[in-house]
């Protein structure tokens, strides 16, 4: 049985969200915790009552959240029905990220999935501050649904890396997983500056994954360009990725890929789901 976790801020995104998930594991028995937070500003001081309100009030904002998420569950119920799927609810009101761990420890949650915008998201912002720190700073692997994605079985999965982490074996195991899951192609990708050659340590961890994805059909590929999201575009247009994953440890490279600002002729960031690996 696995544990999903799925913060649900009653956005449409947040909404296409559970509808990816529920469609990812339609042949894997799951529990899915539909966890609305009520988040306490980071600013707020311990010798302050919660935003300045009462037990009552704090109760009254919970029950109404309980309703919504009720209303989350009637919705699902009217999508087919999956009898390896169990739907539960969770309410909070905490500090965004604190409350994402402590699910994560109390349900022993195996992946978090959630839309890359929140309510109400920036037109011209990639990602949702809540979500950005979620892949930041929570050590659970996060799939990040972005507005536009529409769920298709994954035939092709793409892997940008640039050979300068040593792999533990572990931060591998969910990618691992939804390949064999849809019998998946995971296609990597290194993105190299022109005339720029692998060292020995590159070499060496490019041999790790080529060994470690033996069982898998998998292919290796180098694209040369001086922006890597531009990089990362032409590969998603050129192979049709369904989904590409990355490493949270290389924080640089997630950065630059995935959570910075957006650029005009860059779509991958609102069409393709990001499957981030936490060790």
């Amino acid at each position: 049985m696995k544990n999903v976790l799925i913060p649900v801020d009653f956005s449409d995104n947040s909404w296409n969200a559970v509808q990816y998930a529920k469609e990812l594991f339609q042949r894997t028995p799951c529990v899915f915790y539909l966890f609305h937070i009520n988040a306490i500003a980071p600013y707020s001081g311990a010798e302050t009552s919660i935003v300045g309100s009462s037990k009552v009030l704090e109760e009254a904002v919970l029950q109404e959240s309980q309703e919504r998420l009720d209303e989350v569950l009637k919705r699902i119920e009217q999508l087919p029905v999956n009898t390896e799927h169990r739907f539960e609810t969770l309410t909070v009101y905490d500090f965004f990220v604190d409350a994402i761990r402590k699910q994560i420890a109390d349900k022993k949650i195996d992946l978090i999935v959630m839309g890359t915008k929140g309510a109400s998201g920036l037109k011209k912002v990639t990602m949702g501050s809540n979500t950005a720190d979620v892949i930041t700073k929570v050590k659970c692997p996060v799939l990040a649904v972005p507005e536009n994605a529409e769920y298709k079985k994954p035939k092709e999965i793409g892997f940008p890396t640039d050979f300068n982490l040593s792999y533990d074996i572990k931060v591998l195991d969910t990618l691992i997983e939804i390949v064999q899951m849809h019998h998946a192609a995971l296609r990597v990708l290194y993105i190299s500056g022109k005339g720029e050659e692998l060292d020995s340590e590159q070499h060496k961890n490019k041999a790790f994954l080529h060994d470690y994805f033996k069982d898998l059909e998998h292919s290796f590929h180098r694209v040369t360009s001086k922006k890597l999201e531009t990089a990362v575009q032409c590969f998603v247009e050129s192979r049709d990725l369904d989904m590409i994953s990355m490493v949270a440890k290389n924080v640089n490279f997630l950065q630059r890929v995935l959570l910075r600002p957006a650029v005009q002729e860059i779509s991958y960031h609102t069409d393709v789901p990001f499957l981030v690996l936490h060790e």
